[in-house]
């Protein structure tokens, strides 16, 4: 199948159970605080991602690949998936597995959060499992290196099995696209890097695109988006990526293949709208990759990844307050977008 007959996503690596629990205040060691709320949801790249895309847009065909237990946060997420009309095929339930999943805490206060994950049947998912034969999808979404021990690891003389499924799903038509986790720099630096030729678009934050440069792109929790510019700058000098994004709470950054640079701010989101950031990031490359498939003006991409943003901060879970395109461009045209940062 030619790449002009291809529509549509597949979606693999993590999916877990968030188990979100919205908090008053974080607690320092040894003090009580309260949960104000608590639900658990689908969470992942490759869960998130996928609902986001349908959600963004309900016609859009989403497939996914990845391993659940057969528990009850399975079940839980296998429902995510039909009731979201993700095509699960390439699912594996685990007999015995504990699903992969996260303790997901927001802060009221602040706004932030903090996870705690157990790997469970994520540590089993191989390259074994990406089948492409049969899909028909345009773009292929992968993560999350660093909590898969098989993927993580060399396989079959590829120096990981990120490598491997990524070239085997090039080898098959599929244009691709990584997501990154924050995980330690050096490590995330050691399972990113190898991976650069074997991609075609990069969606990430000034965290990761700090870790796999080697550059210090924050300070003290604020983005240097000068050393954010230079990292990119480096990624697209090295490697053969078509189009990378950079996001950060306040603006994103985009660079194309052709020397061109995009900068974007984010929305202005009241602060009396904001339940949680969890599944921000999500949001903003579902947006961005939406807007790519579309064949959209990459500064219209970073309008739609910020909008799609802004939407998800809506929700304490990941996807419940994502809405089609229209309406997440039309919320941030009514709250506004903030002014561009100064370099």
């Amino acid at each position: 199948m030619s790449a002009g007959q291809r529509r549509g996503f597949l979606t693999g690596g993590t999916w877990c159970a968030d188990h979100n629990k919205l908090l008053d205040r974080w607690p320092v060691e040894e003090t009580v605080t309260r949960i104000l709320e608590e639900s658990v949801e689908g969470g992942g790249s490759a869960c998130n991602f996928g609902i986001d895309i349908r959600r963004l847009d309900p016609s859009m065909p989403v497939a996914t690949i990845g391993c659940v237990g057969d528990d009850e946060d399975g079940r839980i997420l296998l429902r995510y998936a039909d009731d979201n009309g993700i095509d699960r095929q390439g699912m594996r339930v685990i007999a015995g597995g504990r699903t992969n999943y996260t303790d997901a805490y927001s802060a009221r206060d602040t706004g932030k959060r903090t996870h705690i994950f157990h790997q469970g049947t994520s540590a089993l998912l191989s390259p074994d499992h990406f089948d492409f034969a049969g899909t028909t999808a345009r773009i292929f979404h992968l993560g999350l290196p660093g909590i898969h021990d098989v993927m993580d690891n060399a396989w079959k003389g590829e120096v990981n099995g990120w490598v491997a499924t990524l070239k085997a799903a090039r080898a098959a038509g599929l244009e691709t696209n990584f997501e990154l986790l924050q995980i330690a720099p050096e490590r995330l630096r050691e399972l990113a890097e190898p991976c650069l030729p074997h991609l075609d678009t990069l969606v990430i934050n000034d965290y990761e695109i700090g870790a796999i440069t080697g550059t210090q792109t924050t300070r003290d929790g604020e983005t240097d988006i000068a050393a954010c510019e230079a990292a990119g700058r480096q990624i697209m000098e090295r490697s053969a990526v078509k189009v990378l994004a950079i996001h950060f709470p306040r603006a994103a950054i985009a660079f194309t293949r052709d020397g061109a640079v995009y900068r974007h701010p984010s929305v202005n989101v009241p602060q009396s709208e904001v339940r949680g950031a969890n599944g921000a990031g999500d949001a903003f490359a579902a947006g961005f990759m939406y807007g790519y498939h579309e064949a959209r003006p990459v500064p219209d991409c970073l309008k739609l990844a910020h909008a799609s943003a802004a939407a998800s901060l809506r929700s304490v879970g990941t996807t419940g307050s994502v809405e089609t395109a229209e309406r997440c461009l039309a919320l941030a045209e009514g709250w506004g977008w903030r002014a561009m940062p100064n370099t």
